[in-house]
């Protein structure tokens, strides 16, 4: 299927633009802005500006609240709880990692609970907030929608993909970000192959039946039909961390999981966060991990490659590489530019006002998959 390639500042601009036409403050808009196609630009375009049109239903159905922020909850100085108000998850987020950064600093650590918050995209993004700031962060996540991910031994979706991070800034060299969901791929993922006509890898998906497909249009079945169900990565442990990102990232906080009473909506994604984020400088040994590190990278990518294998990569260097790549324009497919494009027209419908189709932007089309 066709990829669309659009100015990556032009992008970012419509994005910015499409918010403020739907009423949200110029703060919010941008922050918004930031994160989607940064997401895109690190090459996870499950995170990215395809989002769009699934908030702009959001907020169309009174599920997404625009210029919300991060309410206090509960403060004990170095613990924070947070409540998102069903607010922009981008903006959100970013007021509430300022807040936990903030107390690192004072306290030393800081452990920040974040709940109600409308999608929050990658996760990884708030970790590379953390570590701009020489923070470690980490991060467990769960998320209420209609439930996609069977836990291990079933074959009926009980909970989502439950995002689990880590950002690690190391002296000298560039951060550690580990950042990945618990299922063994990200819904975003089958939807971007969804609208590209292409396959998932196998082992990732099961059909309605419970056997295992790579047809991603088994989560997107027609209506009146039941869908299929993603998996955990690595069978029982990636299960078991996505049960740990429900029971700390929601239950603990005063969030919800992921139960049918929890989950009426009709398009939000309601995240909640319970987020540790600390100093490295109070451990007293910086310098000491710093070059122990970098020994230590030395000595694993000194390991044999296997045949056909580009090198062993640390986590955050395939980000770092796909940031390089699309520096200028970004690849978008035909469906979800035509999504995209519907959402600017329904934002128009309803204010009146909006930045108008992206595809108008377009530079250039080509045959082919340019995702990494």
């Amino acid at each position: 299927m066709a990829q669309h390639l659009i100015p990556t500042s032009a992008l970012h601009r419509w994005v910015t633009d499409l918010w403020l036409a739907a009423g949200s403050e110029h703060r919010e808009a941008i922050l918004t802005a930031d994160h989607l196609v940064g997401a895109n630009l690190a090459g996870h375009d499950s995170h990215g500006v395809g989002m769009v049109p699934r908030y702009v239903n959001s907020w169309l159905a009174d599920e997404l609240q625009l210029n919300r922020h991060a309410h206090v909850m509960q403060d004990s100085g170095s613990m924070l709880t947070l409540d998102g108000q069903r607010g922009m998850g981008q903006a959100v987020t970013h007021e509430a990692m300022e807040l936990a950064i903030a107390r690192a600093r004072e306290h030393g650590v800081c452990v920040m609970g974040l709940r109600h918050s409308h999608h929050l995209g990658r996760v990884g993004h708030w970790a590379e907030q953390a570590v701009a700031a020489g923070m470690v962060s980490v991060h467990f996540v769960n998320a209420v929608s209609k439930p996609i991910v069977a836990p291990h031994g079933g074959k009926q979706g009980r909970f989502l993909t439950n995002p689990f991070t880590v950002g690690i800034p190391v002296p000298g060299r560039e951060p550690v970000l580990l950042d990945f969901a618990t299922s063994a791929i990200a819904l975003g993922k089958v939807r971007v192959a969804y609208n590209s006509k292409s396959r998932v890898p196998p082992g990732s998906l099961l059909d309605h039946e419970g056997s295992f497909t790579d047809d991603p249009g088994v989560m997107f079945p027609p209506p009146g039909s039941a869908p299929g169900a993603l998996v955990p990565f690595a069978g029982h442990k990636g299960y078991a961390l996505a049960m740990v990102c429900e029971l700390l990232g929601a239950a603990l906080i005063g969030g919800d999981t992921t139960r049918p009473p929890n989950a009426q909506m009709k398009h939000a994604i309601w995240n909640n966060m319970l987020t540790i984020v600390f100093d490295p400088q109070r451990m007293g040994a910086t310098e000491v991990f710093g070059s122990e590190f970098s020994a230590f990278v030395e000595w694993v990518q000194s390991a044999p490659l296997q045949e056909g294998s580009p090198g062993v990569l640390l986590p955050g260097d395939p980000e770092r590489a796909t940031r390089k790549a699309r520096a200028q324009a970004v690849p978008i497919d035909s469906g979800t530019l035509a999504q995209m494009d519907e959402a600017a027209a329904a934002v128009e419908r309803a204010k009146g006002n909006s930045p108008g189709p992206l595809s108008r932007l377009e530079i250039a089309a080509h045959r082919g998959n340019m995702e990494r």
